[in-house]
């Protein structure tokens, strides 16, 4: 399971590296090399949720086809329920472009998967984000109390925004890991000096899904 604990900054303190322009599209350091992630949660009508899960396992490998998943929740806790959140990992604009427009074009998916299931939502939201500088994603660990699976900022959708997933085996275990950091001076002195630039905190527990690459 993972938690994607999502702060909202201020803007002065987020937009920190020096102002240099890789894409038309976005700014800021990583961008360099393109790539990108797109963040998407569905809302689902409660008595559908299981339903649309189990239509998009049927159907994952229509679209894994066009382009890489890195991996599929159900929400937990932490907000609205009945949430499906995914993230998909694209080289650049372009090749999100090219997607979109192959995805339209796929008679397939859309008559087994997207049409069926447009009934089913209620709402759908889409971020642009992109690793920051200094992380790589991660793979979740066999043991361990928490590991940081990856550090994303937005560059569209609500911006400033910073989201930070974490591995834990269970919340629970994440109960403990966090017990035991609060007795780190370390830790203790980093929280006290990163509140000063935020706005706002959000915690939300993830799910795996069967088909989700990342667990």
């Amino acid at each position: 399971m993972l938690v994607l604990r999502s702060g909202l900054t201020r803007a002065l303190a987020a937009r920190t590296w020096p102002p240099q322009v890789y894409s038309s599209f976005a700014t800021g350091p990583r961008q360099s090399d393109g790539t990108f992630y797109e963040f998407r949660t569905y809302s689902l009508k409660p008595s559908k949720m299981n339903q649309f899960l189990e239509n998009f396992k049927k159907n994952v490998h229509l679209r894994t086809a066009h382009s890489e998943l890195v991996g599929y929740w159900s929400v937990e806790f932490g907000g609205r329920m009945n949430k499906a959140f995914h993230i998909w990992k694209y080289d650049n604009f372009a090749h999100r472009t090219e997607v979109r427009k192959a995805l339209a074009q796929d008679k397939e998916w859309q008559e087994q998967f997207l049409i069926p299931n447009l009934a089913l939502m209620d709402k759908q939201e889409s971020e642009i984000t992109y690793l920051v500088p200094w992380c790589k994603l991660e793979k979740p660990p066999k043991e361990g109390y928490s590991k940081l699976v990856g550090v994303f900022h937005t560059e569209y959708g609500a911006l400033n925004r910073v989201h930070v997933l974490w591995w834990n085996e269970s919340a629970d275990s994440r109960a403990a890991g966090r017990h035991k950091a609060h007795e780190d001076p370390r830790v203790v002195a980093a929280v006290r000096e990163c509140v000063n630039y935020l706005v706002s905190q959000q915690n939300m527990l993830l799910i795996p899904t069967s088909f989700s690459p990342l667990k």
